[in-house]
């Protein structure tokens, strides 16, 4: 409980605001060349539903085209198409997701945690109500990015970012972290795969 409460919080201003400052030139320098590649703005501000369901500004780097519809990722059949070729790299590795640095310092989010959804994603919003999901902090990263990201049913995100709020603790957080870096390593789950089939159930999956 106290790890909930207070250390959890601690250690994410103790890994955000330094990062912020260690990275503040390259993040310069990834806005420079979106601006450069791309027409729109650097940043792509959207509102996002946190803990308790209130909603939040949420900030990434831009890596899609103006032209691309509102609607989530699971949505698109070839979302690829609506990419910038520099958006296809940064989504890639992750760097998009950078900015959501600030939303960890304002208090909005932290590095592990259910991921933050937009109206789109309403069926995911109104489950996470249903079973609890909503009582924490969304994250970076979380127990759904590690296992399928975007290939996973609405259903299935819902149930493992319940699973995650449920058994939140130090040692989650940490097996979650090891996880998604070797995630964003393999590159896994960054588009919907089409027809995909999911192999790996749930109970098979992180004896958290």
């Amino acid at each position: 409980m106290i790890y909930r409460k207070v250390i959890k919080r601690l250690l994410d201003l103790l890994l955000a605001i330094p990062m912020l400052i260690i990275l503040l030139i390259p993040l310069i320098i990834v806005g420079i060349i979106i601006k450069l590649t791309s027409e729109g703005p650097v940043l792509f501000i959207q509102k996002r539903y946190g803990r308790n369901s209130k909603p939040f500004a949420l900030y990434k780097f831009r890596s899609m085209t103006n032209k691309a519809p509102v609607k989530a990722n699971s949505d698109f059949e070839d979302i690829t198409s609506y990419v910038t070729p520099f958006g296809m790299f940064i989504r890639k590795t992750s760097i998009d997701e950078l900015p959501q640095l600030w939303n960890i310092i304002k208090g909005d989010m932290s590095f592990i945690g259910p991921r933050p959804l937009a109206k789109t994603d309403e069926k995911v919003l109104s489950l996470r109500k249903q079973n609890g999901a909503d009582q924490v902090l969304p994250g970076i990263s979380g127990l759904a990015q590690v296992n399928g990201r975007n290939n996973l049913s609405d259903e299935d995100k819902a149930i493992y970012d319940a699973k995650y709020a449920a058994r939140l603790s130090f040692r989650v957080d940490t097996l979650l972290t090891v996880e998604t870096f070797v995630s964003v390593l393999k590159r896994d789950g960054v588009f919907k795969e089409v027809d995909t089939k999911q192999d790996n159930h749930l109970e098979e999956t992180h004896d958290l």
